[in-house]
């Protein structure tokens, strides 16, 4: 599996919002982030 295809900014946006380095975010699984992000949406409410 290669690396998430985000732009440079929403990859460093997504670092910093989800508090995990931008190595790990580039190669985590489509799955693990969108849940992820469903839980960072989920605590903004």
């Amino acid at each position: 599996m290669g690396p998430l295809q985000l732009s440079e900014e929403t990859a460093l946006a997504l670092s910093k919002s989800l508090n995990i380095p931008l190595e790990q975010l580039m190669h985590m699984p489509k799955p693990v982030l969108m849940q992820k992000l469903a839980e960072l949406n989920e605590k903004k409410k």
